[in-house]
C-alpha cells in the first residue's frame, strides 16, 4: 500500500530558503548605492545652485555699492561717456551670463512740498529713466533727508539662471543703492 500522506517538507525548505535570503548581507552595498546615490548627487548639485546664486547676488550688490562710491566722488561734470565706462565697469565687475541693467539717478528732497525730485537719470538696458513722476512711486524705498539734501541712486538689476535644474526658477536679482555726493554738494550733468 502506498503513502497518501501529504508532506509538507518542501514548503518547508522554501520558507527556509526565504529566511536564509533575508539573513544574507551580501550585495546590500551595492543596493543601498543605488537608492542613496540619485539624493546624495541632487544634493550636490542644489548645493552649488544655491551657493551659485547667492554668489551673484552678492556680487550684483558689491558692484553697485562700488559704481555708487565711484560716483559719489565725482567732482566734474557727469557725460554718457562717464555712464557708459561705469556700465561697463558694472558688467566687467558682475560677469553675469544674462542682461544686465543699470539706472543712475541724482534725487534731491524739497521739504516745502514734501517730496522728491529727479535732478538728473540716467540708464543703460533699461529703457526708461526716472523723472518726477516715477519717483513717486518708490518715495517708501527712498531714504529720509534733509531739506534740498541729494543722494545718488543706483538701481542694477540682473537675472540669475540656475545651471541646474534642481527646482529653483530664475531669479531676478533687484538693487536700489544711496550714495551722498562726498566732495562736492551735488552730481552734475554736463548739459545743466
Amino acid at each position: 500500500m502506498k503513502d497518501t500522506r501529504v508532506h509538507i517538507r518542501p514548503f518547508a525548505s522554501l520558507r527556509n530558503g526565504i529566511k536564509a535570503f533575508w539573513r544574507d548581507s551580501s550585495g546590500n552595498v551595492t543596493i543601498e548605492f543605488v537608492l542613496v546615490m540619485p539624493i546624495l548627487f541632487w544634493a550636490f548639485m542644489a548645493t552649488y545652485v544655491f551657493f551659485d546664486g547667492y554668489r551673484q547676488s552678492t556680487v550684483n550688490l558689491k558692484a553697485a555699492y562700488a559704481i555708487g562710491d565711484l560716483i559719489s566722488r565725482e567732482t566734474d561734470a557727469v557725460n554718457d561717456a562717464y555712464v557708459d565706462s561705469m556700465y561697463e565697469l558694472y558688467k566687467l565687475m558682475v560677469r553675469a551670463r544674462t542682461e544686465t541693467k543699470m539706472r543712475i539717478t541724482i534725487v534731491r528732497f524739497d521739504q516745502q512740498d514734501d517730496r522728491y525730485y529727479v535732478d538728473w537719470s540716467k540708464e543703460r538696458g533699461y529703457g526708461t529713466v526716472r523723472d518726477n513722476e516715477s519717483i513717486k512711486g518708490i518715495t517708501s524705498e527712498l531714504p529720509v533727508m534733509p531739506d534740498n539734501e541729494r543722494v545718488i541712486l543706483i538701481e542694477t538689476r540682473n537675472k540669475f539662471v540656475p545651471l541646474f535644474n534642481v527646482g529653483m526658477k530664475n531669479k531676478q536679482l533687484k538693487n536700489m543703492i544711496f550714495t551722498r555726493p562726498r566732495f562736492a554738494p551735488q552730481v552734475v550733468w554736463e548739459d545743466t
